[in-house]
């Protein structure tokens, strides 16, 4: 962790850019609003923006880091990445008015290492073609599958935190994160530890065998719970969880101010993306009796990512501690905001193909957003709108900073 004095100074300049946007009041107000959401009074629908194709929007080369040492580059990017989404297209976005620095927590994974040939459209494209392989064809196959473990290194933990203490005084106070946020969501691993096909032909002939994979999976995610709770490094301090803003009376009441680094303090997140191609009875056996066993031991979960989940909320419901539930574009909206209630949080995903067009259709983005919010007002569903998995504006950052804007209107309204 070595920086020379124009490294150093370069930080503090951004750190102080950053510190002029986080204690604006419009912090506190925002996060305010959040919480009526997550408690399910919701004052009006909230919108956000994230999963980006960073590659296309550094236009003035601000979100290039001049930085090396992989730990002070990931730090200049958290400043960088949040200045720009702030002075872009901010939306409902909230900036807490510290830095955080990352414990030194680390998870095993399961074991295996994905086996792919990929494609890329452009050079610097970070959206890829996958063509995956299969590694989970017998028995013997499932002992590669190996426990989760996380370990701590307390002592870089703390050498991390007073490293940046000291490049930062006087301009940011610094925090350590939480530690680990967990990710449930376990069939997309083994999508790609298997491939897509294999999967859904497996689930036919051989539903057992699928079984079997999904009891050792969860398995191994229950022993990585379980050892992220003995040395207390859930993360308990993050105010996102898959996208969504989280600050809640019960868990994070205020900026930072999580309830300690156990299960039962914090968010984690679950999805099965590839099971929109199945049926809701599909669901209910291979999906709902692992993740309801992994979700447990949680204060509270986000549950769904891009798959359709209107035809099968009976089952998400189901899950313990759900809270709120995604209703991707392949959901239809009406469905879903009929069937979700007036507890849950209806977190709608706008289809980020509006911003990936030939050109942007302004009227088309606002139809398709009204379409959703009367949809919700109509049942008095809790409404959050979340622009996400953006593969591509056209290399025109532009598109983004007025989709948040027509969003913004719509909201207001």
């Amino acid at each position: 962790m070595r920086l020379n004095n124009q490294e150093k100074q370069m930080l503090r300049e951004l750190a102080s850019r950053y510190m002029e946007i986080a204690t604006l009041p419009i912090q506190a107000r925002t996060r305010d609003l959040w919480k009526a959401l997550n408690r399910s009074r919701m004052e009006r629908p909230m919108v956000a923006i994230d999963q980006l194709p960073w590659n296309e929007l550094n236009t003035d080369g601000f979100l290039t880091c001049r930085i090396s040492d992989p730990f002070w580059k990931g730090v200049e990017w958290q400043l960088r990445s949040t200045i720009y989404k702030w002075e872009h297209f901010p939306a409902d976005m909230v900036v807490e008015p510290f830095l955080t620095i990352p414990k030194a927590v680390s998870s095993s994974g399961y074991g295996l290492s994905v086996r792919e040939q990929t494609r890329a459209t452009e050079a610097d494209n970070e959206v890829l073609s996958h063509r995956f392989f299969n590694q989970l064809e017998t028995d013997g196959d499932l002992e590669k599958i190996a426990d989760i473990h996380i370990t701590h290194d307390a002592g870089e933990s703390e050498a991390r935190l007073a490293a940046a203490a000291a490049v930062f005084d006087g301009i940011a106070p610094v925090r350590l994160n939480g530690g680990f946020q967990f990710h449930l969501g376990v069939w997309d691993y083994i999508s790609m530890l298997m491939g897509v096909e294999n999967v859904y032909l497996e689930m036919m002939d051989r539903p057992e065998f699928i079984h079997r994979i999904m009891e050792r999976f969860t398995r191994s995610v229950l022993n990585g719970i379980r050892e992220a709770n003995e040395l207390g490094v859930h993360e308990d301090k993050t105010s996102v969880c898959h996208c969504s803003y989280i600050y809640t009376d019960e868990l994070l009441p205020d900026f930072g101010a999580g309830k300690g680094g156990h299960s039962e303090n914090c968010w984690a997140f679950g999805l099965a993306q590839l099971f929109s191609s199945v049926s809701p009875a599909f669901f209910a056996e291979f999906e709902l009796p692992y993740i309801q066993r992994m979700a447990e031991p949680f204060g509270m979960i986000y549950y769904g990512c891009c798959d359709r989940l209107d035809d099968r909320l009976e089952y998400v419901k189901q899950i313990p501690h759900v809270r709120k539930v995604s209703c991707s574009p392949w959901s239809n909206r009406e469905a879903f905001a009929e069937k979700i209630g007036q507890t849950l949080i209806m977190s709608n995903k706008p289809s980020p193909a509006f911003v990936a067009g030939d050109s942007l259709d302004e009227e088309e983005i606002r139809r398709d957003l009204r379409r959703t919010i009367a949809a919700a007002k109509a049942r008095n569903v809790n409404l959050e709108l979340i622009l996400k998995d953006i593969s591509t504006v056209r290399h025109q950052p532009e598109r983004l900073t007025r989709w948040a804007q027509i969003a913004m209107e719509e909201v207001s309204r």
